[in-house]
């Protein structure tokens, strides 16, 4: 069967699905700030990843639709929930009390480049003369901001620093969710959520953080079931599409809604650096999204499970009877050699020299 319109343009499909996760997360940040100024770095993230959690427990699939969270998940699950759901929210959260709103949003876009070095080390990822562009880019965008911040004194400039530890910890979080990018996304969210929350809370305990106030510890649930659960479930079928590394440079567009929402909230930290990155790092999403890559490339045996349509030019196998969208089971994939525009997504993951 002939690839369908949108399977012909994989950047941009995987670049449009990203870019809803992207609005999501980046509106989270200055929410994340107004909610929890009051409350404790730990009690912040367990509010957000129990948001996160009940949001995913409502998303999952049926077994026909989605691939299951297998046990083989389990270790890869766990790391994604240190990463992601302690080490990233808790620095996040800490630096957000210490830091202008709108710096901390636009610095986030350093998660892209560090997903992409981490992709490209563990799973080999093309990274052509674009896509490295783009990636100093952003790069210089963050310096940007760390000038910025340098002129505000030491704690300000502390606080950006542990926003940029949690681009870091969620860049190690995304480029380990490649692995679990083809189970039922809903699961995944909601294991991860449901462990980050546990660990996030057992540390407000040891902290003896004080207890929230209702009103706040509310707008943190909505905000994590939002901004991060339904985000990440974003993310995740991005990622399918579009690969690690070309998925988290687009997420990069989640900063400047950030910054939107920050001014719109009462932010007036701008300055002349902070114009500079900003453009810098919107420069370098726009080189990911005019992305063409294709060639002669060989696709070799394979048996897997995920959820598939057959209008994209690699699922050819036959059933009694043939589902009318998406539908999930055990196939198998001959060997097969064509030419198509194409991204790193989990059909082709062949080695390029």
């Amino acid at each position: 069967m002939a690839p369908s319109a949108s399977n012909k343009l994989p950047a941009l499909r995987g670049g449009l699905i990203v870019l809803l996760a992207a609005v999501l997360f980046g509106a989270s940040t200055p929410l994340v700030q107004h909610f929890g100024a009051s409350i404790g770095s730990c009690s912040t993230a367990a509010l957000l990843y129990a948001g996160a959690a009940l949001a995913g427990a409502l998303l999952r699939r049926p077994v026909q639709s989605e691939a299951r969270v297998r046990s083989s998940d389990a270790g890869r699950l766990v790391l994604m929930a240190l990463f992601g759901a302690v080490v990233g929210p808790v620095a996040l959260a800490w630096g957000l009390q210490r830091t202008s709103g709108a710096s901390a949003s636009l610095m986030l876009t350093l998660e892209a480049v560090f997903t992409a070095v981490l992709a490209r080390i563990w799973y080999h990822e093309t990274l052509d003369r674009r896509v490295l562009l783009a990636m100093t880019l952003l790069t210089l965008g963050g310096m940007a901001l760390i000038l910025d911040r340098a002129e505000f004194g030491v704690a300000p400039l502390l606080g950006l620093l542990a926003v940029m530890l949690a681009t870091i910890a969620w860049g190690v979080d995304n480029a380990l969710s490649r692995g679990v990018a083809d189970r039922d996304p809903g699961q995944v969210v909601m294991f991860k959520g449901a462990l980050g929350a546990v660990v996030t809370t057992l540390l407000a305990l040891l902290f003896a953080e004080p207890l929230p106030a209702i009103g706040p510890a509310f707008g943190l649930l909505v905000v994590g079931a939002t901004g991060y659960g339904l985000s990440l479930r974003f993310y995740l079928l991005a990622q399918r599409s579009f690969g690690a590394a070309r998925t988290g440079s687009v997420f990069a567009f989640a900063p400047f809604v950030g910054v939107s929402l920050a001014f719109a909230l009462g932010e007036r930290s701008g300055s002349i650096w902070m114009l500079a990155g900003a453009a810098l790092m919107v420069a370098g999403i726009v080189l990911h999204l005019a992305e063409r890559h294709a060639h002669s490339h060989m696709h070799e045996p394979l048996e897997h499970e995920h959820a598939h349509t057959h209008d994209d030019g690699h699922h050819s196998h036959s059933h009694a009877l043939l589902p009318s969208g998406p539908h999930s089971h055990l196939h198998r994939h001959e060997p097969l050699r064509h030419s198509h525009p194409h991204v790193p997504d989990e059909h082709h993951t062949h080695r390029h020299a």
